[in-house]
Formats: C-alpha cells, structure tokens, sequence
C-alpha cells in the first residue's frame, strides 16, 4: 500500500525532515533504491551508499541526517523502525473466511467464522481455532489442540495433540509443534520408550521457524514464553522453558528439560546440554557449545573461528602436545609411607 511521508511519521512517531506529501509505495536498500521507495541506514559504515541513494526517504539515526541526501526519517532505533513502516506498506493480505476443498474438518472442531482452512488441512476432533486464523495447504491439527486469534500457518505445518497456542503466532513451513521428545529408559535389555503425556504451551506472538521442531513433554509441558523467536531448523527439547523475547537463530539445538531465561540470544548453531539454567539476558555467540549453566547477563562464547586449513593442523599438533607436557610437568608430592616424592 502507498502512504505518505508524513503518514507515516505520524503513525510511527518519527521525525520528519522532507516533504510529508511525499508518497513511497515499497521498499528497497539503499544501493537498490528508486524513487517511491524507502530505505533504511543504521550506521557511518554505510555513508558511502547513503550520500548516493535514489531512494525517496531514509530512516536513520540524528547523527547521520547531515549525510543524507533526501527526505529523512529520523529514529533512534531505525532498523526497528524500517521494520514497522515495510510491515505496513507490504502488509499480509486480510484473510478470507472459509475451507478450501480437500480440506478435511471433524464435526466437533470449531472453528471462528472469520478464519480459513487451507487445501488438504486436516482439523482434528475438539480442535478450536480461533479468529482471523490462516491455516495453510496441507497443515495438519491434531485432536484437542487450541489456537488463539491471527495465527497463521503457512504449508505443511503440524501441530500435534492437544498443544495449546496463544495468539498471532506465526509457524513457516514444515514446522512441528508437540511430537514426543527423544525419552529412553536404560534397561538391561536396552531402552524403554518413555511416554510423552504432557504437551507444549507456546504465549502470543511466537514465530517459529521453517522445520523446526518443539517437542511435547514427558510429564510437564514444554513452554515458549510471549514474544520468542524461533528460526529455521531449530530442535527445543522436551520440558524446556524459554523466556519471553528470547531469540534463537538457526540450527541451535536445545536439549531436554533447558530453562532459558528473557532477552536471551542465541547465535546460529549453538548446542545446549540438558538440564541446565540460562539466565536472563544472556547472549550466546554461533557454533558454541553449553554444557553447563550460565547466570546472567552476560555473552559467552566457546566456537573457534575458521583459520586457514594448514594453521589449524597446526594448532590441533599443539593441543595433542599439551596433554604430554602437563604429565610430565606434574607437582609432586611426598609419599606418606616412604617419604619419597612422587607424581601426583
């Protein structure tokens, strides 16, 4: 949709430095941009592209309007505030009531006038779906599961028996909410298969990311607080906990019975043992591994940056020395009966 400048200044309480009648009708970078479009700019490592845009406005921070050579959105948070004005330009089509062919609904699912059931979603017994709801082609809900108002589904989703799930959430596809976790009992004769009866609880405004998956709990529920932020890929454990405005990026594994707190961030392909205790406001960096709890705030980090392939070898050689070195160099220590010193 088109707004104006001075729309949307208004409506997102910015500062305008241009004309308000200015309209933009999408969004673009900064190299990409033509006039219509608006763009973003966050900091000086980006003056170069700035001084040259073809955009019509820019939002960006006070310290950078000197430098811009056409109409400025001024925010202290601009990225944020991009995000916010391109939600409202391309804003997701309303949806439109109704149940698509090949859709198969049970009788006792009920389901709020106002949301659409896509091809081939399957709707179990005592689902209840609620308002403005989206669910896409080939989602299926299982029995007894509760979704909340404005949740959208995009193809393919799955939400397994009786999960419960708040409102405005977003699932992309292939997403799995609610299969049992991977609970095995060590018995003489090997495993045991531990039954999963508790479920998942997910608060509102969740997002959860193209194949990812949370598994149900065994006893208690797993449960993802308001305002979480899943990617793509992402495994949660069965019994976690994650706090509300924690975010998780892509490939992070979680393992069982996890507790991670609020405003929490954790880095692509990071892997967290079970049973541990994340505090708030703890930011974990890419391809580190926790295998113990953190308090927090604070940033932790354990993944070893990519060297050149011949410095790397190198380095292991030395680590493989290390361990032969530090037995030799021992302290010693008197023997009790003989008195004579000894390795410890």
């Amino acid at each position: 949709m088109a707004m104006t400048l001075g729309e949307i200044a208004v409506r997102h309480g910015l500062e305008l430095a241009g004309d308000p009648e200015q309209p933009v009708h999408g969004v673009a970078t900064l190299a990409g941009a033509t006039p219509g479009t608006l763009t973003f700019c966050t900091g000086p490592k980006y003056r170069r592209l700035l001084a040259a845009t073809k955009a019509t406005a820019v939002v960006l921070p006070r310290e950078l309007q000197a430098d811009c050579p056409v109409a400025a959105l001024i925010s202290p948070y601009p990225y944020a505030s991009y995000a916010r004005i391109a939600s409202m330009i391309h804003a997701l089509p309303d949806v439109v009531p109704g149940v698509a062919p090949g859709a198969n609904v049970a009788a006792s699912a009920i389901i709020a006038k106002s949301a659409w059931i896509g091809p081939n979603a399957v709707v179990g017994a005592g689902v209840v779906i609620g308002e403005r709801c989206s669910i896409g082609p080939n989602c299926v809900i299982e029995e007894g599961a509760r979704l909340g108002e404005d949740c959208r589904l995009q193809a393919g989703v799955t939400i397994c028996h009786h999960v419960t799930i708040g409102e405005r959430c977003v699932f992309k596809p292939g997403a799995v909410v609610g299969s049992d976790g991977f609970g095995f009992a060590a018995d003489r004769d090997g495993f045991v298969k531990v039954p999963h009866v508790g479920s998942v609880r997910l608060g509102n405004d969740v997002e959860v990311g193209a194949n990812t998956t949370i598994d149900r709990g065994t006893i208690d529920d797993t449960v993802i607080e308001d305002w979480v932020k899943l990617d793509n890929q992402v495994q949660v454990g069965h019994n976690c906990r994650i706090g509300a405005h924690t975010m998780v990026a892509g490939c992070v594994g979680i393992s069982g019975s996890t507790v991670i707190g609020r405003h929490c961030m954790l880095g692509g392909a990071v892997g967290i043992a079970g049973h541990l205790e994340i505090g708030d406001g703890v930011v974990v960096t890419g391809y580190s591994l926790v295998s113990h709890s953190l308090p927090g705030p604070g940033t932790y980090s354990s993944g070893m940056p990519a060297i050149e392939t011949t410095e790397w070898r190198r380095a292991v050689a030395r680590l493989r020395r290390l361990d032969a070195r530090a037995r030799r160099s021992r302290p010693l220590r008197s023997d009790k009966d003989g008195g004579q010193e000894t390795e410890s």
